[in-house]
């Protein structure tokens, strides 16, 4: 059977019996389409030992892989052929038996206190056509820093997620379809009122919290890269959505945040992945060796 059919209906399986993410099937189209034009495979019965042991082999040193390239392409194949296997489109997973190489244990990339500072007070004062846009990226680029929203969670934010009065916010359906709920600082809360303000003065009434400058309706994934990629060149900084993310955390815990509450906020699923953040941040290591007993008797 042709396999980009075959990848059609194991997306529609994925979407509607397993529930996952638009993001995750995003990844599979993009990454089972990918195996098959590398490796030349028109129909599933194609599929072998050799060639899925190429494409993995090829892409670690002509392509230059990272290790979580690797893990990444090897996560799709393997869940791909189980359902083939499984549906009796093939003799067995060939993604089953390869070897899975280390991850490297790399520091998260962040922005020290300073830079994220720059960046807010930029992405407030920088030369916008319309005034509305400065309350509105200054507030988006806040969440960012002050909440350590992921991209899809900060555009997938509704108005009704937001509860100024309250201090929180709803996230819905987060990674892994995790909704939880968040506090919020003060800080946070005034610069999210200011730029709802803002918004009911440009007549905006679609759900999102964050809307485009030029329709009623939600920012978009291209619209914010557009924005990323503006304040950048007006900064000199170089960051992602994600090394956002990692500023928060890190600050976080500079600031005294304890590693559970942390976890909690980050929306993760295991303690373990938010401990690489105590090896990010120098100042809370340091704070924490004071603790040692015996520098009080020298």
């Amino acid at each position: 059977m042709n396999i980009e059919l075959l990848l059609e209906d194991f997306c529609h399986y994925a979407t509607y019996i397993r529930g996952v993410s638009k993001n995750t099937i995003r990844r599979y189209r993009q990454n089972i389409s990918h195996f098959a034009r590398a490796s030349k495979i028109i129909d599933i019965s194609e599929v072998n030992d050799k060639n899925v042991q190429m494409f993995f082999l090829n892409g670690r040193v002509h392509k230059h892989w990272k290790t979580s390239t690797y893990r990444t392409y090897y996560m799709t194949l393997l869940v791909f052929f189980r359902w083939c296997e499984k549906n009796g489109h093939l003799e067995k997973n060939y993604a089953r038996e390869l070897e899975l190489p280390k991850m490297e244990k790399t520091l998260p990339s962040k922005l020290n206190k300073q830079d994220a500072l720059r960046l807010l007070e930029i992405a407030f004062n920088y030369p916008y056509t319309q005034k509305y846009l400065k309350y509105r990226n200054h507030a988006l680029f806040s969440m960012f820093i002050f909440a350590g929203l992921r991209k899809s969670e900060l555009l997938n934010l509704k108005l009704g997620d937001v509860d100024i009065e309250n201090l929180t916010l709803f996230v819905r359906q987060g990674k892994g379809n995790k909704d939880r709920i968040l506090p919020i600082s003060f800080t946070l809360a005034q610069t999210l009122n200011r730029y709802l303000v803002a918004r009911k003065k440009q007549h905006k009434t679609c759900p999102e919290f964050f809307t485009s400058s030029n329709r009623n309706g939600g920012f978009t994934s291209s619209g914010l890269k557009l924005l990323v990629n503006q304040l950048k060149k007006a900064s000199g900084l170089e960051f992602t959505i994600h090394k956002l993310r990692h500023t928060f955390a890190t600050l976080m815990l500079e600031g005294g945040c304890d590693i559970f509450s942390l976890s909690k906020m980050m929306g993760h699923s295991d303690i373990k992945t938010t401990t690489i953040y105590l090896s990010a941040t120098a100042e809370h290591l340091r704070s924490q060796v004071t603790k040692h007993p015996l520098n009080t008797t020298m």
